[in-house]
């Protein structure tokens, strides 16, 4: 018969017997985790003095000691001091290798466009060294119903291609209806037009680099950036708050690993059209 207490009960080892392993992790920048004693979750924002400081959602502070109580994803972990890096090889914000102190190209003729200003800030910040040099342009359209009015006045051509990127191009969106109808028309041939899935491009920001779970629900009828600001207590009252809003989203995001994947592939996409060389 088996004997499930083992055959020497002196044997080093058996307090720790079905006991979960709580695994070392490097505590580097902007790791989001959830403190197991009170459920505070926060990004990494610094370590020092064997304390590391957590900024949730809010922009609440606080710190804690470096160690064990800490939970990512419902796992235990033990925080450790992150390992510095050697210089060596580096990427850029998109994962792209830095490719020497090149300087930045004369811009192309082609471009890509987009919605708004929020987009625009958010491509550059991850894609600008990238865009630079490939000396490719970043526009916005001030909303994608002003795309007509852009290629009446500076129609795209083989060697003046435009790459599009839309919000909340979904099946019998409005969006989807207006990109539709462009690439039917006589610019389609020299334009590619690709958006994600999303309501606005805020929501590309994956919602773990704020340290919540996921991005609100807001009732139709509601202003979508005012119903966020509103459903995470921040200032909605003024004109200048989803600004504000939105300059604290951007501040968390620092890699490709900060975005959706459903962004991600498709500004790749744009940049690889845009900078294909134009056929003779």
């Amino acid at each position: 018969m088996d004997d499930r207490y083992g055959s020497d009960v002196l044997a080093s080892g058996w307090q720790d017997r079905g006991a979960k392993k709580v695994h070392d992790v490097a505590a580097v920048q902007d790791l989001v985790v959830e403190v197991a004693v009170d459920g505070f979750c926060g990004a990494v924002t610094r370590v020092q003095g064997g304390t590391v400081e957590l900024e949730d959602y809010k922009g609440r502070k606080r710190v804690f000691p470096l160690g064990g109580g800490f939970m990512i994803d419902g796992e235990p972990v033990r925080l450790i001091p992150p390992v510095a890096v050697k210089q060596g090889t580096r990427r850029t914000a998109s994962g792209s290798f830095v490719a020497g102190a090149l300087r930045a190209r004369v811009a192309l003729p082609s471009r890509i466009l987009v919605e708004g200003k929020h987009d625009a800030e958010l491509v550059e910040k991850v894609w600008g060294a990238d865009l630079r040099a490939e000396g490719v342009v970043v526009e916005f359209l001030e909303g994608v119903d002003k795309l007509d009015e852009l290629l009446a006045a500076e129609p795209p051509s083989a060697k003046r291609r435009y790459g599009v990127l839309v919000d909340h191009l979904v099946p019998g969106s409005k969006e989807t209806r207006i990109a539709d109808a462009i690439l039917r028309g006589p610019h389609g041939k020299h334009m590619k037009i690709v958006g994600h899935p999303f309501i606005d491009v805020w929501q590309c920001v994956k919602p773990q680099t704020l340290g919540i779970q996921r991005w609100p629900e807001i009732p139709r009828g509601i202003d979508w950036k005012t119903g966020i600001c509103r459903a995470f207590g921040w200032p909605h009252a003024e004109q200048g708050d989803t600004g504000r809003a939105w300059q604290h989203i951007l501040s968390k995001v620092h890699t490709y690993r900060d975005l959706e994947p459903a962004l991600l592939g498709r500004v790749e996409e744009l940049i690889d059209f845009v900078t294909e060389p134009a056929a003779a």
